[in-house]
Order: structure tokens, then sequence, then C-alpha cells
């Protein structure tokens, strides 16, 4: 196993982007890592949301359009996203979720661990498995959740497939994943990184989901620099797949493909990271355009609401 493998962020259609944010920062006590727009939409914002450190396989990422229609959830999708939390905090998250008056699932097991369920404001399915300690700081950030109970980064997404066995060869044989665990209808594959490090495989016989507010719209997996996604992007093409050619994001180098039961997979490193264009101290106070996307700031903020948390 390697420690540089997992996930390195998920990106989701959301709505309205003052209620998103609100609820992940207010609510889940994330931190905002960058505040962008969508490289190909630019009149929309991009909002990064991760642990204090704005570690890879913390991200969880939104591109809110307030007039988007609601998602279908269905099978070639990511349908849940779960985020782990010290075990030690199960008291204080139900407690906060139930007085912000979200309702949450009972108590249940996710592969030996204790979890409980509930939706974001647009309906995508989350999870807060409670597994290890918390971590020091090592910010001045403060979160509105106190240190000890805060979100550290993704447990894990779930994947539901037509083709089970083509997705695992995927996760297995280029992202270095291994099966761990197994149920009636579900698959658990793990790497050994600390933070993203687990994908469950859902076979189904659903329909294809309908993109949306709350719809996952891609997962991404590791790669530790250009060299190495440049490998995995060989890889990917010698399974059959047509990836993208490797995309400046400026915060990573990236490269998309969609897997054979139509996840849309991305690859990303791990650098240069959030902190290449604004003081780590200050992530996410204000809007970041790309450095070709600077010349239109003007025009660009004119169009994007405001966000005020």
């Amino acid at each position: 196993m390697n420690h540089n493998k997992g996930l390195h962020h998920i990106t989701v259609l959301a709505g309205d982007p003052k209620e998103n944010a609100d609820f992940y920062i207010n609510t889940l006590g994330m931190r905002m890592v960058k505040k962008s727009v969508n490289q190909d939409d630019p009149g929309t914002y991009h909002l990064f949301y991760g642990n204090e450190a704005a570690t890879p396989g913390s991200s969880l990422t939104f591109f809110p359009w307030p007039r988007a229609h609601k998602g279908i959830a269905g099978s070639g999708e990511a349908v849940n996203v779960a985020f782990k939390v010290p075990e030690g905090s199960k008291d204080f998250w139900i407690s906060r979720l139930k007085e912000q008056g979200i309702s949450t699932s009972e108590w249940f097991e996710v592969f030996g661990k204790q979890a409980i369920r509930f939706e974001d404001p647009d309906g995508l399915e989350l999870d807060l498995v409670f597994d290890g300690s918390a971590k020091e700081k090592v910010s001045n950030y403060e979160s509105p959740v106190p240190n000890v109970y805060v979100i550290q980064g993704f447990e894990s997404t779930r994947l539901k497939v037509r083709r089970p066995d083509s997705t695992s060869s995927i996760l297995e044989d280029i992202f270095e994943f291994s099966e761990q665990d197994s149920n009636a209808s579900q698959t658990l594959y793990q790497t050994d990184a600390r933070i993203g490090s687990s994908v469950i495989i859902e076979s189904t016989d659903e329909d294809p989901g309908r993109g949306g507010r709350g719809i996952v719209h891609h997962v991404a997996f590791r790669a530790k620099d250009l060299n190495e996604l440049k490998e995995l992007r060989e890889k990917v093409i010698s399974k059959g797949l047509q990836p993208s050619e490797v995309i400046d994001r400026h915060w990573f180098k990236s490269v998309y493909f969609r897997e054979p039961s139509g996840v849309l997979f991305e690859i990303a490193t791990d650098g240069p990271g959030y902190a290449v264009d604004e003081d780590f101290e200050h992530l996410g106070e204000k809007l970041i355009l790309t450095p070709w996307l600077e010349p239109r700031r003007k025009y660009i903020e004119s169009i994007l609401p405001k966000i005020e948390v």
C-alpha cells in the first residue's frame, strides 16, 4: 500500500452558493480553503471546503447553480460522501445536527465502524464515521466546531455501478486500492492513507442517475506529482479507456476519464496545493482567480452573487 494514494477531492453540483457555504462552514465546521470559479464556466463559483490543513483527501468542492434542478441518484455515480470524525465525538454531533434542525439516521455500522447519515441542503447523502482521534491544530483558523470534534477528511465515497468487476479493476490496477471486506451488495476497497482511504463499490441494476443539485460530478484520486500523473494516464489508456490530456487547474494538474460503469474519475496531483496563490492562514477569505481568468475579474465579480457566512 501507499500512503500517498486515495481520494484527492470530490466535486458536487449544488444550488444556492450562500446556503451551501453556510451549511459546510457554520454547521459542519469545515474550512473554506478556496473560493474561486468554475474554470469552464467562470460565471459560476467553485467552492472548496476541507480540513484545517487543506490536505489532499479532505476537499469537498461544489459548483453551485442557483437555478439548477434537483438531481436523481442512480447507477454510474458516487452516491454518498462519508467524513471521518474523532471516535469520541458521537454525542456532540448528534446534538449539533439536531440543534441545526437536521434530521439524522439512527446509528448504523459501515464495515465495522459506527456512523450516522443525513443530507446537505441539496440532498447529497452524507455520513459521519466515528474513527480515530482529534489532530493537533496547524493554523490560526477557528472552526465553529471545537477541534476535538472537527471533521478530519474523507472516510470514503460509495459508487453505485452496474459493472462492479470493471470498476474494481480500475481501483486495484491503477489507484492501488485493495479489497478489504464485502457484504451482499457492497465491497470495501482501501489504501493505507490516513484520510480518503476508502471506496465502497455497490452493485446495482438501477437506471443511470440524472445530474443536478445534490449529485456528485466527479471523484478525484491522488497522484504524487506530474510524473506519476502521466504514468497513471498511460495505465488508463492500457485499460482501453480514453483519458483527457493533462489539464492545468493551477492548484493541481488533472486528467479526467469515465470508468466502465460511467462514473467520472479525475486524477489530481497533490501539489502545488491551495496555498500557491494565497497565504495559508487566509485561505478562502477572498475570490481567487487563476492567472488566465484574472484579466476578467471585474466582469466575473459583477455576475457572481455575494457570499457572506
